[in-house]
């Protein structure tokens, strides 16, 4: 077989064992199979950073004091964050530690359950309520991530009980509702970082949709041959990231790769790629990806307020840059689309193809003409 046959013949065959990259590693081994092999990743070894850039810490226990001084010095660095690398960290939010921690908790609990429970959500099939997988653009990419998920939608509709594993069931509906108030508050927030009233961008509907990752990072014995998660940035309107303390995520800055480091207690925010695209390039969804390491396993749960697959493909309603943020210095860099536009061009391609929006820049239309 030439090399493509190979590697679509070993995809199929890891696929099949509906075990992930867990499965994998119960068995010992000490090379990794070659699909999660990155030639990029080893021709560029990851590097410590000279940036002095670091990410910011915002507290947001002044949320309710809206005019005083206070919150406009917050409102500030939100938007200064927003405005440069698109990652912020967020304390005093509202989500009670105990609650984050059995979030983590249900997350391993699933993952490390025996792999025949596993198997019966094991479902490549985007419509479901709840899937387990291990990397979503298997097929598509050009290697694979040392990473295995679960997937659910939380909203708009919340899930029936019935059809989430018994194991993460009630953390996962109990922390929906946490992130979901405080997604509301976070889009108040940066609509007053916009200039605009505090309801805009929940009038457009960027909170409404919610999709939870709850992602497994087992230990990996060549953690210098490949990648957690791939470089790549967000879908969706925002992402709220929960986070344990083994760390790995970095966030690319100035072609730096810069390290969100655990902070006890918060939990990290970033702009993701249709807040970027209504802004017009105001707020930036910044590449990030994921390094593997030796020790763990590490947990992460990632809220993406984005409109899900199913959702997506009946929905007509148009985003293109906020009216209130063009002028004739600033004009429209993006045509308007619908999140089914935005959804198709992602899924056709791995996360490490060239970047989403790139899609729908206005000057690739001109540049077609």
């Amino acid at each position: 077989m030439n090399s493509t046959e190979d590697r679509l013949s070993s995809l199929k065959a890891f696929d099949s064992t509906k075990s992930g990259v867990k499965g994998i590693t119960d068995n010992g081994i000490l090379e990794i199979p070659h699909i999660f092999i990155n030639k990029d990743i080893i021709n560029n070894q990851v590097k410590p950073s000279k940036s002095n850039f670091s990410i910011p810490v915002i507290d947001l226990k002044d949320t309710s004091s809206r005019g005083s001084s206070v919150h406009w010095l917050m409102i500030n660095k939100l938007r200064d964050a927003c405005e440069k690398g698109g990652f912020f960290q967020i304390i005093n939010h509202g989500i009670p530690v105990d609650v984050m921690e059995e979030m983590i908790d249900g997350v391993r609990g699933f993952h490390e359950q025996e792999s025949e429970v596993k198997k019966e959500f094991y479902s490549r099939n985007e419509s479901r309520t709840f899937t387990y997988n291990s990397n979503f653009d298997l097929y598509q990419a050009k290697s694979t991530n040392w990473r295995d998920s679960i997937g659910c939608v939380l909203a708009p509709q919340a899930p029936d009980p019935e059809e989430l594993p018994i194991v993460c069931r009630d953390i996962m509906l109990k922390y929906s509702n946490h992130v979901k108030n405080l997604g509301l508050t976070l889009f108040e927030l940066l609509s007053e970082a916009l200039g605009l009233k505090p309801d805009h961008l929940k009038e457009m509907k960027c909170a409404e949709g919610i999709y939870m990752l709850g992602h497994y990072y087992p230990p990996c014995p060549q953690p210098e041959l490949t990648l957690g998660f791939t470089s790549h940035t967000d879908s969706g309107f925002l992402t709220i990231l929960l986070q344990d303390e083994i760390g790995g995520l970095q966030v690319q800055y100035e072609d730096q790769w810069i390290d969100v480091p655990h902070v006890p207690g918060a939990l990290v925010v970033n702009v993701a790629d249709m807040l970027q695209l209504i802004t017009n390039d105001k707020f930036k969804s910044s590449v990030h990806r994921v390094i593997p390491k030796k020790m763990g396993p590490r947990i992460s749960v990632a809220c993406l307020f984005r409109t899900h697959f199913v959702e997506a493909m009946s929905s007509t309603l148009l985003y293109g840059p906020i009216n209130e943020l063009l002028s004739e210095e600033n004009p429209a860099l993006y045509r308007e689309i619908t999140t089914r536009d935005y959804i198709v061009q992602r899924y056709s391609q791995g996360l490490d193809a060239a970047p989403t929006l790139s899609h729908f820049k206005l000057e690739r239309e001109s540049a077609r003409a």
